[in-house]
């Protein structure tokens, strides 16, 4: 018993003395404002390069959308098909994800979600379909194209229907060919 009550006393003696975080009294008419960083940020801390090593480095924010999308190629076409050992497999009210992404990974650079698909189907895929406007539609690409029947493009719910197109590509271009030839798998617990 004796370790436990000097365990309470020092807790208590933390609670009272030892938070020194100068709370002041709620203000029913205080405005909200922006805090002051200038004492954690020196001056020009907003310009230093942070790039991490092996990452591509940051948009310049400095630069318009005008600018990027200059630099953003033509918006790609092709068909998706589903092989014919899937065909009557897509779930009614399944959605198809048409994603790209830069040959050399990452996250996906463009995504189109097509509700109720039906097969074949002619796709454009561009500039205006970007996840995050700032970076510039530029290849090379490789695209990929999944049917999920939740609608989540998030969840891979075994089951759900995934191709890839022979690539890569690059902006601009037309005639690809995607064909849906797989069946997701459940996963393994681990």
């Amino acid at each position: 018993m004796r370790a436990r009550s000097r365990i309470a006393l020092l807790c208590a003696a933390l609670a009272l003395y030892g938070c020194d975080r100068n709370l002041e009294p709620f203000d029913p008419d205080e405005q909200p404002r922006q805090p002051d960083l200038s004492r954690i940020f020196p001056a020009g801390a907003e310009r230093a390069e942070r790039a991490e090593p092996g990452l591509p480095a940051a948009p310049d924010a400095t630069r318009g959308a005008a600018e990027v999308a200059a630099e953003s190629g033509a918006p790609i076409h092709g068909t998706i098909q589903l092989s014919k050992e899937l065909e009557g497999q897509v779930l009614p009210g399944s959605v198809l994800f048409l994603i790209a992404r830069r040959q050399e990974g990452g996250p996906p650079l463009a995504v189109k979600r097509i509700p109720s698909p039906r097969f074949p189907l002619d796709f454009e895929l561009g500039p205006d379909d970007r996840m995050i406007q700032a970076l510039p539609f530029a290849g090379p690409l490789s695209l990929s194209a999944r049917v999920d029947s939740d609608g989540n493009a998030l969840s891979r719910t075994p089951g759900d229907l995934q191709g890839e197109a022979a690539g890569p590509f690059e902006p601009g271009a037309s005639g690809i060919v995607l064909v849906i030839d797989q069946v997701v798998q459940a996963q393994p617990p681990g």
